[in-house]
Formats: C-alpha cells, sequence, structure tokens
C-alpha cells in the first residue's frame, strides 16, 4: 500500500477528472496490503465520484485479481490470466535434516502457541488445522468482496469459481470475471477519442527511475480548461508477496 497510496491520490486528484484506469499485472501476494489496495481504491472513487476501469495485462490473479474487483469494469486480453480467487501458504520442514547434521534445535518461548509451525520442528496436526482456520476466513472474506463487486455477473453454475483456480480471459469472460476483452489503448481510444493520451503517474526511485513492479498503470482522464485533450495518466499495481498471501 505504501508504494502506490501517493500515484493513487494524484490520480484521483488531477481537475475535472473522467474516469480512472487501473492496468494491472499482478498474480498477488499479501490479502491485507490487497484489500488495503482496494479499500483505497474505492474510497476515492466514492469521494470523488470517479468511475473506475481496470485493465487486465499478463495476469490478475488472487490479490491482484482483489484490487481488479475495485473497478466497476474489469477489461483484460483474450491470453489474460485471471481468477486464482483463494488463499496459499507454505513452508519447508527441516527437524529430519537437523537431526541428520547433528544439529540442536534450541527454541524459547512464552505462550505455548507461539512456536507454531516452526520449520525445525515435526508438524504438529493441531497447529496446522489452526493454519486452515485462519485460511478460511480469509478466503470467505475475499470470495464476499467478489461477490459483493461482480454480483449478478457471476456465473453462479460454475463450482469452481472460488476454488483458487485460474482461468485465460475469454473463458473469465463467461465465467464473469472480466467484462470485456480488451485493451487498454484500444479502449480508451474508443470512449474518450483518438486524442487521449497517456502519461505515467508512478512513484520513482533513485534517478528518476520507475519503482520495481511499476510497468502499467493507474490513469486517470480529464478535460481541463487549459488542455485541449484527455488525458489517461496509469499506474501497475505492484506485486505483493507474504508467507500466507493470496
Amino acid at each position: 500500500m505504501a508504494n502506490v497510496a501517493r500515484s493513487l491520490e494524484r490520480a484521483f486528484s488531477m481537475n475535472n477528472i473522467k474516469a480512472v484506469a487501473l492496468a494491472i499485472n499482478s498474480p498477488g501476494g499479501s490479502p491485507v496490503q490487497s484489500h488495503l489496495i482496494f479499500k483505497r481504491i474505492r474510497a476515492l472513487a466514492d469521494e470523488k465520484q470517479v468511475p473506475v476501469i481496470a485493465f487486465v495485462e499478463d495476469v490478475a490473479a488472487s490479490g491482484g485479481y482483489m484490487i481488479a474487483c475495485a473497478a466497476d469494469e474489469i477489461i483484460c486480453d483474450s491470453f489474460s490470466i485471471v481468477g486464482s480467487i483463494g488463499v496459499v501458504g507454505g513452508s519447508f520442514g527441516f527437524n529430519k535434516l537437523i537431526d541428520k547434521i547433528g544439529v540442536e534445535r534450541r527454541l524459547y518461548t512464552s505462550g505455548e502457541r507461539k512456536g507454531m509451525l516452526d520449520p525445525f520442528l515435526p508438524e504438529n496436526p493441531d497447529d496446522v488445522e489452526r493454519l486452515h482456520a485462519i485460511q478460511r476466513d480469509i478466503h470467505d472474506g475475499f470470495i464476499d468482496l467478489v461477490k459483493s463487486r461482480r454480483g449478478g455477473k457471476l456465473d453462479s453454475r460454475e463450482t469452481a469459481l472460488f476454488s483458487g483456480e485460474y482461468w485465460a480471459g475469454r473463458r473469465g469472460l463467461e465465467l464473469g470475471l472480466v467484462d470485456v476483452i480488451g485493451d487498454l489503448r484500444g479502449v480508451l481510444r474508443e470512449r474518450f477519442g483518438n486524442k487521449v493520451r497517456t502519461p505515467l503517474i508512478a512513484e520513482r526511485g533513485l534517478f528518476g527511475r520507475r519503482m520495481p513492479g511499476v510497468s502499467g498503470g493507474l490513469a486517470s482522464l480529464w478535460s481541463g480548461s487549459n488542455l485541449a485533450d484527455d488525458f489517461i495518466a496509469t499506474l501497475e499495481a505492484r506485486e505483493l508477496w507474504a508467507r500466507y498471501g493470496l
């Protein structure tokens, strides 16, 4: 969230704004960070009374798809990957390895569950079930979010819709995960005229280079009194990763 907050504010704060376009290219990441970005987009859209259009590039999966759901309309390429509405977490088990190489594990905790899922201890089924319970809570919230945003557009006959499976763009359109097959330039030129321009709104690092993960965009369209044309500014939703991410 810290990497995109300022750019979001800039995009939504332009004079005489008509719409904001999100160019999303992310396979997912932290459920919390994805949700924070989702909520910030919706808060700004409601505050400014501005429609939001999401354009999926290579992928908008899991947390990336959650962010796409902040838009009023989702557009993707026929070869884009969308979906993956689920939660995943993983680790490794090293307890047999440290026994083999003669390492003694020393763990000091206060709280009987503080060492839960330690990769250097044997797996405890009770700890695994606790993790699954947390994942189910997050997954249920993710499902509710998608349903609240996509509503009746979703194909309720598809039992795999919330299984964590993902699909290519055309199948995603059939399932109601997206609204249109298209691309940012083509759709915006069709809707806002051939003179639409696309300056990038993105945070920049040392020597003015774009921050890692930024290659697409968050875009704002406006027609100010001192501007001859409409404009669009873009920022890509950064990839977010976490141990128990979406």
